[in-house]
């Protein structure tokens, strides 16, 4: 065995489970203990102060200089008692991480000392260099000017005696770097729609919430067995490795007894997950081995990004801990389930109504059905551009597999909601009669009370109504969510301020408002119709009928990013104001560097895995069966000799057939990656990148695989998928 992978393994099997963090408290004793939340507000800030924050996050009024510079105070003030030593803006570039440029809070004084200092000034605006970033080409190398603003609307938090200010990051000419700015604008947008929507039913409400629940999956390795893993090191998943003889297959390990190991970082994980203000409310084993799940109680949609992006950094850091590490791309192993974030995703008004409800009056089941289509149709109408935000190299991997999600959108509503939609659809006509539109209306008043029981989950849909929310599927473990829920949230803004309108024009021609909505409702739904399915999405029968619909499914994700670049999905971010023409064009442009780049990456380290690990260990196993022959050629006849080295010539002959297949693959993935390295434009580069280099390195991944299962376990360099999938 390779003196690494061994070394590796001595580590893995000498450690024992420990806990770093032990609370004897309850929960509730420590909860937000270091969340600046409003309860803290009021402890800390004026009267004045605290109303304008309130004012800020109700109400999107600006917060003037003087009383900024009394929240920082404040701010401060609760920061320092709690061992903050800096503050920070705590942001979302292009990147799918997040960002912090870390200040400390003492200042010089006079008398040569240092004291505290954090003015309004720092609290709501920061310059952190925006050039190395991405940014699609709304930055110049030589203009390195971007601003980070603080979002009120998010608590901030401390992280390792940091205050983190979550913030958006925009250019010096305004434009958006983030994911935030369109995530809060899309929200804002979908506020604005729905309550004017409510309107028509005489259910004013002064604000709209998109509420959201994360389900993050994620695995877990051992660190030393992580660090002998150059892939696993620089990618985040093996680009090399053969199946292990047991894997998922016997699905004990779904909902089985959390290893001793890992229910340790979890209880740390969980502990200063409740200290940073959220409610973590499920931790089992996902379907994979060493594959889990943790999912919280669902809240504001701004506020539940950014509380899954401090999960992802809390994880990291305690994993650390306990000699771990936390994997968070999509597929990491290769033949087992990969991982995403489920998103749990609905609307509730600041009176506590959920729009996604399903009520039991006729009125109730009318606003309940508006709300429901307007959603279904948002997603039939920009289908493609929800799943090419999904889309990525790390995604890829997953889309279009047997696990969720398929690579073509469909809405699974449930037999319940199928058959009231079917049977809204047949009732009414365009010339019905007002005695027949009341018979129609009687007939809706019949509609059975909906309940969560009536809609079963369906796996294999990527977008699937589960009682009182829908749940988008095909998001990524590894991205910030917000990349998708703006597009979510914006499509369906567009979609509601439609309905009003038509609903409002059939009014104003003399329709009843009932009357109007009704007919609305049943054009919307047969305008979406084609969107809906409720059988199996991983059968090849659905790809077939999901194509005679016309929708568009994802097999090649340069050729996905295009719909970025389409002229409804440029004209639906510009009508509802969420991101002009330029920041589209912007990102179109990122999401294909970041996929030239990390193909780059992954075809850089499996050359070397190939050329300086696998060949090598492959000859040097050969030479050993070369010496036995000569062996065998010594000590017996000719006779004897023919018949006892026959096998062994013949794995002689695999072998050298195998390494010579490397090295003519090595050889064309390197002069593929220069040709397309030769292409200036970064969609063209990607869509070469796809179609040529990463062909190349799925070629060597099969031989190298090959050699694993012939080469002696003894001298194979790499900690093998048996022993990086079962952690004690």
């Amino acid at each position: 065995m390779s003196s690494f992978r061994k070394r590796a393994l001595d580590e893995f099997s000498l450690h024992k489970p420990e806990r770093f963090y032990v609370e004897s408290e309850p929960v509730s004793q420590y909860f937000a203990k270091n969340l600046f939340d409003m309860e803290k507000m009021r402890r800390y800030l004026s009267a004045e102060a605290f109303d304008a924050v309130q004012d800020a996050i109700s109400e999107g009024r600006k917060i003037g200089r003087e009383v900024a510079n009394q929240i920082a105070s404040g701010m401060k003030a609760w920061a320092v008692e709690n061992g903050a030593t800096h503050y920070t803006h705590w942001f979302h570039p292009l990147t799918d991480a997040t960002a912090e440029k870390h200040e400390a809070f003492v200042d010089p004084s006079k008398n040569g000392g240092v004291f505290e200092n954090f003015r309004g000034e720092a609290l709501v605006q920061q310059e952190p260099d925006a050039s190395s970033f991405p940014n699609g080409g709304l930055r110049n190398t030589f203009e390195a000017r971007g601003y980070t603003a603080w979002d009120p609307t998010s608590p901030a938090f401390i992280i390792d005696q940091t205050l983190c200010i979550p913030s958006v990051f925009v250019s010096y000419t305004g434009e958006s770097l983030d994911q935030k700015t369109p995530h809060l604008k899309s929200l804002q947008t979908l506020d604005r729609a729905a309550s004017e929507l409510l309107e028509l039913f005489g259910q004013g409400s002064s604000r709209v919430n998109a509420v959201l629940g994360i389900e993050q999956e994620y695995f877990l390795v051992d660190e030393a067995l992580f660090r002998a893993r150059p892939d696993l090191m620089l990618c985040g998943r093996t680009l090399i490795g053969h199946t292990a003889a047991k894997d998922q297959q016997l699905e004990d390990h779904y909902f089985g007894a959390i290893p001793s190991r890992v229910m340790a970082f979890m209880k740390d994980f969980e502990t200063e997950a409740y200290k940073l203000g959220v409610v973590l409310k499920t931790r089992h084993n996902e379907v994979a081995p060493n594959q889990f799940e943790f999912a919280p109680y669902y809240s504001e949609a701004n506020l539940s990004v950014d509380q899954n992006l401090m999960m992802m950094i809390l994880m990291r850091k305690i994993a650390k801990r306990h000699k771990l590490k936390v994997l968070f791309h999509e597929k990491p192993f290769a033949g087992i389930n990969g991982s995403g974030k489920h998103c749990n995703w609905s609307l509730i008004t600041d009176k506590g109504v959920n729009l996604l409800s399903p009520g039991k009056t006729p009125g109730k089941n009318m606003q309940f059905l508006s709300f429901f289509v307007s959603v279904i149709k948002a997603v039939h109408e920009h289908h493609h551009l929800l799943m090419a935000s999904v889309a990525s190299l790390n995604n890829s991997h997953r889309l279009g597999g047997n696990e969720a999600p398929p690579a073509v959108m469909s809405v699974f509503v449930g037999r319940t909601l199928t058959a009231v939609l079917n049977s809204i659809e047949r009732m009414v006509s365009e010339n019905i009669s007002a005695d027949e539109m009341s018979k129609s209306l009687n007939i809706v008043g019949k509609i059975p009370e909906i309940l969560p029981d009536n809609t079963d989950r369906n796996r294999t849909s990527p977008f699937a109504f589960t009682g009182n929310r829908f749940e988008f599927r095909a998001v990524g473990s590894s991205v910030n969510v917000a990349s998708s829920m703006y597009i979510l949230n914006t499509a369906v803004a567009q979609q509601l301020v439609a309905f009003r309108s038509r609903a409002e024009t059939r009014i104003a021609n003399g329709a009843s408002r009932d009357e109007a909505i009704l007919e609305t409702i049943r054009e919307f739904i047969s305008e979406s119709a084609a969107i809906r399915f409720e059988g199996n999405g991983y059968s090849r029968e659905w790809l077939e009928e999901a194509e005679r619909r016309g929708l568009r499914g994802i097999s090649d994700v340069p050729q996905a990013f295009l719909a970025f670049m389409e002229d409804s999905s440029i004209s639906l971010m510009r009508e509802m104001e969420v991101l002009t023409e330029k920041e589209v064009e912007a990102r179109y442009e990122v999401m294909n560097e970041i996929y030239v780049k990390k193909l780059q990456i992954e075809a850089r380290v499996i050359g070397d895995l190939t050329i300086n690990h696998i060949i090598p260990t492959a000859i040097k196993f050969q030479n050993t069966l070369i010496d036995n022959v000569r062996g065998i050629k010594d000590l017996f006849g000719p006779d004897e000799y023919k018949v006892m080295s026959e096998r062994q010539l013949t794995a002689i002959r695999k072998i050298s057939g195998y390494i010579q297949q490397l090295r003519e693959d090595f050889h064309y993935l390197v002069e593929a990656r220069k040709e397309a390295n030769k292409i200036e434009s970064p969609s063209d580069r990607a869509r070469v990148y796809s179609d040529t280099v990463l062909p190349y390195m799925g070629k060597i991944r099969y031989i190298a695989d090959k050699l694993e299962m012939v080469v002696d376990d003894e001298l194979w360099p790499l900690p093998k998928y048996r022993e990086l999938l079962f952690l004690r």
